[in-house]
């Protein structure tokens, strides 16, 4: 059978339904072992430079980010552990098979091509001439052993790839899947996909050898890590010795930090710092994401049951005032999980409007009044109150709770806010009514990804208890559709039902800015937010 090239989308729909031109404006099992990657040498070097000790002429970069933290699942660059794939890939430690064009078009990364033979298998030929920084060839076999691993370890990555054996023959990797499974290229471009030497292991600080232009000598969870170049790396030479990744999730010291030239980039920057950097020396590089603001419904919660309340909740959060006022325009009020920009985005779809008042009516026939005159609304002798759960590291996140609980108020809705970094553990103990989190809802380029890990009964992130007949059954139709217009079409369904039960309630899409400082160029945001630290980026 002919072999279908990537760059060409002939044979197979390629399943990364684009974007519009107008979008861009510019986001295992462990070892023992110490750092798989790094010469000694190199990795001393790291560890003790600092800024009045770099090496003359040595390129150093200072980095601050918000999210290199347990809080958002990310305490080290392990792929195969939680969202750490996150930090892998950002940092220019892991690649995957395939990546996003700006347009969010998959092209060649580390594989050169794959073919779908047919609905259960796909064969993917590997770039030659790139090694791992443990000094391992990149092969089949190192591909196979890493996504071995992965699917053993990740419960997300399993249920994705629904991977029923792999063979590896030089160069080519050969995957059969349980049943089809449309989006296979795209999960594997999904950042739990780096592939890592596995040989190499996994160091106890979550630390592994990859392909990418550098290697982490240090990783500190909840503070940052330390970078060195690959000065392997198949794809061109990076342009800095040492960078130097830093946690920090205050946004005042981050400005500050950036202003006392402390910082060479940052990422995350409070919307209201942004003007400070719009003028030389600074560059600040902008773009729209598919990163939504949203709460989830709690359905263990009694008092959410009703729908006519979670109507009147979805009908009282401003979200115009919020993106406009709050988030300083850096966003775009939302409607359901995509932007209006995505062909299956906000255009496709309705939610209920803002309306405080017919969100007093839904409020009143459900028998919730105000019978004591203090403000809020009572039932059987109980105030409305809402158990607001949040966590502060995306900066939007506190603001939303603050702008929920002002508007909310208004319908004479109580609102108990709990923004704690250790937010997870009230999820798993079911302490709250509507959990407010951030997340990418569309990081592969196709819709099925949101639906799949929050939505459906066998979703990793169901941390509501949604269930929809409906969707469960659009769901059986999506995962074997192979047609993009098709996938389109499916997924303005799933998002209008999630919307008609008012299960979710979207608040707004990001528009995500990173911060550059005198001299730097290459540290470009990009639409699926996952590409920071790439061999581009240098300093003069």
């Amino acid at each position: 059978m002919e072999r279908k090239c990537l760059w060409k989308k002939t044979g197979v729909i390629l399943l990364t339904l684009t974007m519009t031109a107008g979008l861009l404006t510019g986001c295992g099992g462990k070892s023992s072992s110490s750092d798989p990657s790094a010469s000694t040498e190199k990795k001393e070097q790291a560890n003790d430079n600092d800024a009045s000790s770099a090496s003359e002429g040595e390129k150093v970069f200072y980095y601050g980010d918000t999210t290199f933290n347990a809080e958002n699942d990310e305490p080290d660059v392990n792929p195969h552990y939680g969202y750490s794939g996150w930090a892998c890939i950002r940092y220019g430690i892991g690649e995957t098979l395939f990546k996003y064009s700006d347009s969010m078009e998959l092209e060649p990364w580390l594989a050169t091509e794959y073919e779908n033979v047919d609905e259960n298998t796909w064969t993917i030929t590997l770039r030659d001439g790139v090694t791992f920084t443990s000094g391992r060839a990149l092969d089949a076999e190192a591909v196979k052993e890493c996504l071995d691993d992965l699917v053993n370890v990740h419960e997300r990555a399993k249920g994705d790839l629904k991977i029923k054996g792999m063979t590896a023959d030089g160069q080519t990797l050969t995957i059969e899947t349980q049943e089809p499974v449309p989006a296979l290229i795209n999960y594997l471009s999904d950042p739990y996909g780096c592939i890592i030497d596995m040989e190499a292991g996994v160091t106890d600080d979550g630390n592994v050898s990859a392909t990418g232009p550098y290697q982490a000598t240090k990783v500190e969870t909840d503070k940052g890590l330390t970078l060195i170049k690959n000065e392997d790396y198949w794809n061109g030479t990076p342009h800095l010795d040492t960078i130097y990744v830093k946690t920090i999730t205050d946004g005042d010291t981050m400005t500050m930090s950036m202003q006392s030239g402390e910082l060479d980039g940052a990422y995350g920057l409070p919307y209201a710092s942004l003007s400070l950097f719009e003028n030389d020396p600074y560059t600040i590089s902008s773009v729209e994401t598919s990163r939504s603001f949203y709460g989830t419904i709690n359905y263990e919660s009694e008092i959410l049951q009703d729908e006519n309340v979670r109507r009147a909740i979805a009908g009282a959060i401003d979200k115009e005032n919020f993106t406009r006022v709050l988030m300083n325009g850096n966003g775009s009020p939302a409607v359901g999980p995509f932007p209006a920009s995505f062909t299956f985005g906000d255009s496709t779809v309705t939610a209920q409007e803002y309306d405080p008042e017919f969100s007093k009516k839904l409020l009143a026939d459900a028998g919730w009044k105000d019978t004591d005159g203090d403000g809020y609304v009572e039932k059987d002798g109980e105030k409305l109150t809402i158990r607001w759960l949040t966590y502060p590291s995306r900066q939007e996140l506190p603001l939303l709770a603050e702008s929920v609980q002002a508007t909310l108020k208004e319908i004479g809705i109580d609102v108990q806010v709990n923004n704690t970094a250790n937010h997870l553990d009230f999820v798993d103990s079911g302490d709250w009514d509507i959990y407010a989190s951030a997340m990418v809802t569309a990081p592969t380029g196709d819709p099925e990804y949101f639906f799949t890990t929050h939505c459906l009964d066998d979703s990793t992130v169901n941390w509501g208890g949604y269930h929809s007949d409906k969707l469960e059954k659009l769901e059986e139709k999506m995962s074997i559709a192979f047609d993009a217009e098709e996938r389109s079409e499916l997924a303005t369904q799933m998002a209008q039902t999630i919307l008609d039960d008012n299960g979710y309630i979207f608040a707004s899409h990001l528009k995500m800015s990173i911060v550059s400082g005198e001299g730097v160029t290459g540290l470009t945001a990009h639409p699926c937010d996952y590409y920071e630290i790439t061999a581009d980026l240098d300093k003069n």
